[in-house]
């Protein structure tokens, strides 16, 4: 793990950015997913450069990280106790659009249980709850841009958007830069999954490359025998290869 000092002498990139690939993006409207709807944007979107504040802080302590953070299986778990559910690591590195791995980037995922519900007061499916999963988690990448988060795979759910559809088995995931404005969101997806390509949000993605960059691949090399399976994700930040995320389809 990076250390706090080397962190602090690491100097922001500030320079221009490979243009992001906008053909790859779903339009805003897209009727199929039905809260598109109303949230998609009546006016044209304006980009606008980072100010100096947003691109040097604030940015959050390292040392508030627990010992059990990137251990989802267990940091909401009784003692003795774990997580219900098929084990798996989730391990990659985060990148920038020249292949270069990004340190010191705070990464947060959050996911349903085994049996595809949250642990939210408003969560609508009559699936059980887990008493010994919480559902979240973070880590902090390493010198080259490593990290490794252990979980159980999330179930598929139904949701209210059509008359019977399911998200496939998903984790968010959210990644924080030098400032709290610098914060991009989006979700991984399993290899094998029949249910991706049905799901509604998914296709109002219209580049099926882009969706495959989403799709995390099975790595039995990287599998603990007789405990987890693993699965390897990397995350593009920028440039014609990046990973697409939900809150920046403006492009930059």
């Amino acid at each position: 793990m990076t250390d706090a000092k080397t962190l602090s002498n690491r100097r922001p990139e500030t320079g221009a950015f490979f243009q992001r690939d906008r053909a790859m993006h779903p339009p805003a409207y897209t009727p199929s997913y039905k809260t598109s709807v109303l949230r998609s944007p009546q006016k044209a979107l304006l980009s606008l450069d980072n100010t100096l504040s947003e691109i040097t802080g604030p940015v959050f302590g390292h040392n508030i990280l627990g010992e059990l953070d990137n251990d989802m299986i267990h940091n909401f778990a009784k003692p003795g106790e774990s997580a219900i559910g098929e084990r798996i690591i989730v391990y990659g590195r985060l990148l920038d659009e020249r292949g270069k791995g990004v340190p010191g980037a705070l990464i947060e995922f959050w996911q349903a249980n085994a049996g595809g519900r949250y642990r939210h007061k408003k969560e609508g499916y009559i699936a059980a709850l887990d008493p010994n999963f919480g559902g979240c988690g973070r880590v902090v990448t390493d010198e080259d841009g490593n990290y490794w988060i252990r979980t159980i795979k999330p179930g598929a759910y139904p949701w209210p958007n059509g008359p019977n559809d399911w998200r496939p088995a998903h984790i968010h995931f959210s990644i924080f830069g030098h400032g709290f404005a610098q914060r991009l969101i989006s979700q991984l997806y399993f290899e094998g999954d029949p249910m991706i390509w049905k799901c509604p949000i998914v296709r109002t993605i219209p580049d099926r490359a882009a969706v495959e960059r989403l799709v995390a691949a099975l790595d039995m090399e990287a599998t603990i025998p007789m405990d987890s399976r693993a699965y390897k994700f990397d995350i593009v930040l920028r440039g014609r290869r990046s990973s697409m995320f939900e809150n920046r389809m403006e492009g930059n």
